[in-house]
């Protein structure tokens, strides 16, 4: 599965050789700062594939035969000094990777007053920058950069966002993504065209049959029902109106979940299915929500109606450390001037501002079945709504709006509930979030993301929208 692997970042350094001999302090300064950078980039929770500094053309394309080789899910060309765009184009081109280009000169500024022609080549790397754009445009190649200096957080803070955005990315190229069940009736906004995941992010979806599931939680065992529930009664709070026996089967399902998700190697789940007369799919669909919140909470995000397109914003979520529940509108607080989200379905138990209860409905509002709900609000402080748009034409786009989770009264029925102040009129915000062509689910998360997903959308080749 993706969601066991560390980014892969390739590093280059570089400048041109015709310095070296002219000014014979030049070349190990720019080492020693190429050496910062990868100490620094160790520190991002990558794995980091350094193949040195490069002087001319043809160590430039050693170097990218050598990132070609490493597939890597981002290369960061490091520009010491000025260099010609023929030493970094070529890798690039054969990397099959996206490319950050990165100037950080040694310091904030020049000692103007003593500095030479070879102190001065050391702060150059803002030169080369222009020409690298120029032939990556004209190449083909999407262009970014990132210009600071050695030590500049503010810079080093934007890295991160793009290492992030890539790691995100390759849990989608090589993602499989489960889809089981079928489609909420009547819920148009929610339908995707399993191709066009595809087509814009990549990776496989796995379509599934309720079946596939009902096997697994037929051979569980009373063991492992025993164990599922151990591992519930720790992590969760159980309010009175707890059913034994609907307990008892969601944690049968959460294990049968457990192996569903194994056995197909899956990254994500959507589901649905409504089922008649208290059969056993439809007793599956609604004993779901415990395991899938366990999924979740593991970094498997599961997301309930078939909302595919919103299990992967929540994939997206989590693997930029945000966490990312399922979440749709339930109503404005004009008197408070906050927007209340959430869902009775599945949720991201990482990022519970507390611990989360479990509570027992003898009804799921609009779906059939019955059984145990995850409350909670999600950690107060910075978040970040996120979903994912399938336009009219084939294209995806991404959508994003960062508010404050606040504190406040809460519904007690079973659903996450979170208070979020965007800041404005929650009207409005509604109208401009509605305009977007967002569907009536996506994904909250923690922190404020909106350089991190601008990034993704930027690697991804698709549109970017903030409200």
């Amino acid at each position: 599965m993706a969601s066991k692997t560390k980014t892969r970042v390739g590093l280059v350094a570089g400048g041109l050789g015709a310095y070296w001999p002219q000014f014979p302090d030049l070349l190990p300064q720019l080492q020693r700062s190429a050496d910062r950078v990868s100490e620094r980039m160790r520190e991002l929770d990558a794995e980091i594939v350094d193949v040195g500094f490069i002087s001319d053309a043809q160590e430039g394309a050693v170097a990218a035969e050598k990132l070609r080789a490493a597939d890597c899910d981002l290369i960061v060309g490091f520009l010491t000094t000025y260099m010609t765009a023929t030493m970094l184009v070529p890798i690039a081109q054969r990397s099959g990777a996206p490319v950050l280009l990165i100037n950080l000169q040694p310091t904030e500024s020049m000692d103007h007053a003593t500095f030479d022609t070879g102190q001065w080549l050391a702060y150059c790397g803002a030169c080369p920058l222009p020409e690298m754009a120029n032939a990556f445009q004209r190449c083909g190649i999407p262009f970014r950069s990132v210009s600071g200096y050695l030590e500049d957080e503010r810079a080093w803070a934007r890295i991160t966002s793009w290492v992030r955005a890539a790691g995100a990315r390759a849990a989608l190229r090589h993602g499989r993504h489960g889809l089981m069940g079928h489609l909420y009736p009547g819920m148009l906004d929610v339908s995707t065209d399993l191709t066009l995941v595809s087509a814009n992010f990549g990776g496989h979806v796995e379509v599934l049959e309720f079946d596939d599931l009902r096997v697994r939680v037929e051979k569980v065992t009373d063991s492992e029902v025993a164990a599922k529930r151990a591992e519930t009664e720790k992590i969760f709070e159980l309010a009175d109106s707890v059913n034994d026996t609907d307990l008892e089967w969601a944690c049968r399902v959460s294990v049968g979940l457990d192996r569903l998700v194994e056995d197909f190697s899956l990254d994500s789940l959507a589901y649905y299915h409504r089922g008649l007369d208290g059969e056993t799919h439809e007793r599956l669909g609604a004993g779901m929500i415990l395991g899938a919140s366990l999924l979740t909470a593991r970094g498997i995000p599961a997301a309930g109606e078939y909302e595919l397109r919103t299990s992967l914003a929540m994939l997206i979520m989590d693997r930029m450390g945000a966490g990312g529940s399922f979440t749709e509108l339930q109503a404005l607080d004009f008197h408070r001037g906050h927007v209340e989200m959430g869902h009775d379905g599945p949720a991201h138990l990482a990022i519970s501002a507390r611990r989360p209860l479990l509570r027992g409905l003898g009804v799921y509002h609009g779906k059939r079945g019955w059984g145990v709900s995850v409350e909670f609000d999600v950690k107060h402080g910075p978040v970040t709504a996120f979903g994912i748009i399938q336009r009219r034409d084939g294209r995806f786009a991404l959508v994003a709006s960062e508010g404050e989770t606040v504190d406040g009264p809460h519904l007690q029925i079973g659903n996450t509930t979170s208070r979020v102040d965007f800041g404005r009129d929650p009207g409005e915000w509604t109208d401009d979030w509605s305009a977007t062509g967002m569907s009536h689910h996506w994904a909250l998360g923690t922190g404020h993301r909106g350089a991190e997903l601008k990034a993704l959308a930027h690697l991804l080749e698709v549109e970017y929208i903030q409200i």
